[in-house]
């Protein structure tokens, strides 16, 4: 179900009462909630196309990065040196005060899909398992949890296969315009409410306290504030529209325990510029500021929230004659939030002289599993670790502290 409102049959209650929900709306990000109050957020930025962590994180002491990259290395002269390695492109530079501060680290050759194709990539990238598997991480992180969630999709109409498994969509327009449809009919919130305290009453009453739940956060929405993203310090755009309402329900402690955002644009085959300008620096300079913006709206909430960047593959250690990157497979994951041991690029750097790269790519040094398996196990709670990633045993990455 998608759109403005949802439609729900009776069928479609009792799915959504049994085994939580899917919920969607229009700013670009997808939500679980369920939590207690106080509890730790997770949200999974997806840096949709193949993001170039070669450009965003430089490698500008490696002396291999410039013969590799003549016309769109980032300069070192340009960069913010962060180490003897690595500095930030300096579209970053709004992450500044939060690599300072220490809520700020990267994952550097960090991935694990073993293909190029960005629709193969992305799948297995969500699945975090092999194509036998159906349901994703997410999914099977949420029920390892043993916690009655009812998920949310906002912005997007289909549900990316990180949260796939099982559950009914349900849709929102806004966080601030929420409205439940049955049979083509209006039906204000709280007589919805009303209709699942008969159930709770009744003999479906643990069936339906999961979803009685989540329709009472969606219904508290009204605490999370108002005014707009822009208003908040965000840079205009879907993305900055979709971390504005995700901090807006972090601070709401609606119960929120997952969210999920896009960031499209980063397939840059060609003219992806330098250090000053073009599409890189652009969309760098964008997701600098909604990040920063980000943690800035979440104030004190943001020492129990993590966010992560993924992203299908990375790009290719040497420039193509268009003055761009094709598809690669190491990238470099972005780690943000109180809970982060940041001011630091972890991961084993294999370096980019012609024997120590892979086919022609950066070799993979983490697998983007294993900083995902750190985060939930640590700060979530989630202890079936191999189960939400089957056949795959993480590895210490160090990028989050415990409770």
């Amino acid at each position: 179900m998608t759109g403005p409102a949802t439609s729900l049959s009776r069928r479609s209650v009792l799915r959504l009462a049994g085994a939580g929900a899917f919920v969607s709306a229009t700013s670009g990000a997808r939500l679980a909630f369920g939590a207690p109050q106080g509890a730790d957020v997770l949200v999974v930025l997806s840096l949709r196309g193949g993001f170039d962590g070669l450009a965003a994180v430089a490698p500008i002491g490696d002396p291999d990065y410039e013969r590799l990259r003549p016309t769109i290395a980032t300069p070192a002269g340009a960069a913010r040196r962060v180490d003897r390695t690595f500095g930030l492109h300096p579209a970053m530079a709004p992450l500044s005060r939060l690599w300072d501060d220490g809520s700020l680290a990267v994952v550097h050759a960090v991935g694990a899909p073993t293909s190029r194709s960005h629709t193969l990539a992305r799948a297995e990238v969500e699945r975090g398992a092999g194509p036998d598997v159906r349901a994703g991480w997410i999914q099977r992180a949420l029920a390892a949890d043993r916690d009655p969630f009812a998920a949310t999709q906002v912005g997007v109409p289909n549900l990316p296969a990180a949260v796939a498994g099982r559950g009914d969509p349900f849709a929102v327009s806004r966080l601030g315009s929420v409205k439940v449809v049955v049979k083509q009919a209006d039906v204000p919130i709280a007589a919805w409410q009303d209709g699942f305290g008969e159930l709770l009453r009744g003999p479906r009453a643990e069936l339906s306290r999961p979803a009685a739940a989540a329709l009472r956060g969606v219904a508290d929405l009204g605490r999370a504030g108002s005014g707009t993203a822009v208003e908040a310090g965000y840079p205009a755009g879907a993305l900055g529209e979709a971390l504005h309402d995700v901090a807006r329900l972090v601070r709401a402690d609606a119960g929120l325990r997952v969210a999920t955002v896009d960031s499209r644009g980063w397939d840059l085959h060609a003219g992806a510029g330098r250090a000053g300008d073009g599409p890189m620096h652009d969309n760098l300079l964008e997701l600098s500021r909604a990040l920063a913006a980000f943690g800035a709206e979440l104030d004190d909430d943001f020492g129990r929230v993590t966010l992560v960047t993924l992203t299908e593959f990375g790009r290719r250690a040497a420039e193509n004659g268009s003055g761009g990157t094709d598809h690669g497979v190491a990238a470099a994951a972005l780690v943000l939030g109180g809970t982060v041991r940041g001011g630091r690029v972890l991961g084993r750097w294999p370096g980019l002289a012609d024997d120590q790269l892979v086919d022609g790519d950066l070799a993979v040094t983490t697998d983007h599993r294993s900083v995902l398996a750190e985060i939930l196990g640590t700060r979530l709670g989630v202890t079936d670790l191999r189960g939400v990633f089957p056949g795959f045993t993480p590895q210490a990455v160090g990028v989050v502290r415990a409770p």
